[in-house]
């Protein structure tokens, strides 16, 4: 009987071991599972703008690329980005591509009226 329960005792330790590495490796690695997102941007879609120069600002985590309307712009450590942009007379569109060194893309678009 003494024999039974080490096996147990042993195998259940392993378990419960092997289940804590699995569930740390999944919060270590959960934003590379979930890919790239873009948020906390500072427009909002369908706004009215008074100033013709605008300034977007927002995060777009685990991006390698972002562009803002077709061009490249710069991203620092943590995701930030902060980009001024000029603005036409009427109706403007913002387009915000973002993709990660594994391929997954996220993709904004913003409609401005000024």
């Amino acid at each position: 009987m003494d024999r039974d329960a080490k096996k147990i005792l042993k195998i259940t330790s392993l378990s419960v071991f092997f289940l804590f590495i699995i569930i740390y490796a999944f919060f270590r690695s959960y934003d590379l599972i979930l890919g790239v997102k873009i948020k906390g941007l500072n427009i909002v879609d369908g706004a009215k703008v008074t100033e013709s120069v605008t300034e977007i600002k927002g995060n777009a985590k685990n991006a390698i690329n972002l562009t803002l309307n077709g061009r490249e712009i710069s991203i620092d450590q943590k995701g930030d980005f902060s980009e001024t942009i000029a603005l036409f007379p009427g109706y403007n569109i913002l387009n915000l591509q973002a993709q990660d060194k594994f391929g997954n893309k996220d993709e904004k678009n913003y409609k401005l009226i000024y």
